[in-house]
């Protein structure tokens, strides 16, 4: 039997803290060579782009692949959302797969939920800190929720092109976490806060470096191509930079591609991988003044592990409906 899950079933049972507990783990498997992470395969049919992201996690028995799709026209032609996401969870003895669940809502909680985890780890560890968040889709939301779990915050500050669409994530994500959250005029007024997301579909550097205060921490999440980058060679050239992964950072992260292909920065300037600082193989933060950085791609470990905390909970809460394929 196959259990089938919805949106609704997947959100119902997945928390941002046991989804950062998830991802603190998956990234600890990678680091200590537990894990099986190929990189991810594309297929462009005409009218889009689908991708697949397998992935094991020996420790947490999860195996899965991701099917992801990015059709443009979807709305338009179809009423459907241009990405789509679909999650398959096997059974690592049998190879069976076990569970179909949507992916929408695991990726975004699975992305934000890494972003809290490099938090924990990086950002600086006063109490009342301010966040500041650059984008207020579903990943904005996520990103900011996540930075909650992971340090002591006094208020946010928001900045978006639309300023309807900063205004509902005000009125939503201040009634969620019961934060003060402010909308900037300017990208600005963003860097002043302690901690920043960047959770954008800029494909152009959206402040300038040069402006970030001493002791900041960065994740950088919105871009993901070589030729697209949210964060310009200015801070990238005054942080520390972690990311999820080096293979992924160099084949597709333009934050850092960019200000190496420059010559700007030498491939060095990459400091580790976020596993390699939750398992103590090297220091993150080292003292208050320093520019932290991390770089999220996302990764197909973070969806296997996702997927099997939210399999396990569906299975010990009942829900979902099991069918015979």
């Amino acid at each position: 039997m196959t259990l089938i899950l919805n949106k609704n079933e997947v959100s119902s049972v997945l928390t941002m803290k046991d989804c950062m507990d998830a991802m603190e783990a998956a990234f600890s498997e990678l680091a200590g060579g537990t894990a099986v992470l190929p990189l991810r395969i594309s297929i462009t049919p005409p009218e889009g782009l689908s991708l697949y992201m397998p992935a094991y996690l020996r420790k947490m028995e999860a195996l899965a692949c991701k099917v992801v799709t990015v059709y443009k026209n979807n709305p338009l032609k179809h009423n459907l959302p241009t990405t789509i996401g679909k999650v398959l969870l096997q059974d690592p003895v049998t190879g069976d797969v076990i569970c179909i669940m949507n992916g929408g809502y695991l990726t975004a909680m699975r992305t934000g939920a890494a972003s809290g985890v490099a938090t924990k780890y990086l950002a600086r560890k006063d109490a009342r800190q301010t966040a500041g968040i650059f984008g207020s889709g579903i990943q904005a939301r996520m990103q900011l929720w996540a930075i909650t779990e992971a340090r002591d915050i006094s208020r946010a500050i928001v900045y978006d092109l639309s300023d309807d669409a900063a205004n509902a994530f005000v009125s939503e994500m201040s009634k969620k976490l019961n934060l003060e959250i402010i909308k900037a005029g300017s990208p600005d007024e963003v860097l002043l806060a302690d901690i920043i997301c960047t959770a954008t579909s800029s494909a152009i550097p959206i402040f300038d470096g040069n402006k970030v205060k001493e002791g900041t921490h960065i994740n950088g999440i919105g871009s993901h191509s070589p030729n697209a980058r949210e964060l310009d060679t200015a801070i990238i050239k005054r942080s520390k930079f972690v990311g999820d992964s080096l293979e992924a950072c160099f084949k597709e992260a333009g934050d850092i591609m960019i200000p190496v292909k420059e010559g700007a920065i030498p491939e060095s300037h990459f400091y580790a991988e976020l596993g390699e600082i939750i398992t103590g193989k090297k220091q993150g933060r080292i003292d208050q003044r320093e520019i932290t950085l991390f770089k999220s791609n996302g990764l197909a470990i973070q969806d296997a592990a996702a997927a099997k905390l939210v399999y396990d909970k569906a299975v010990a809460a009942g829900i979902g409906v099991n069918v015979e394929i």
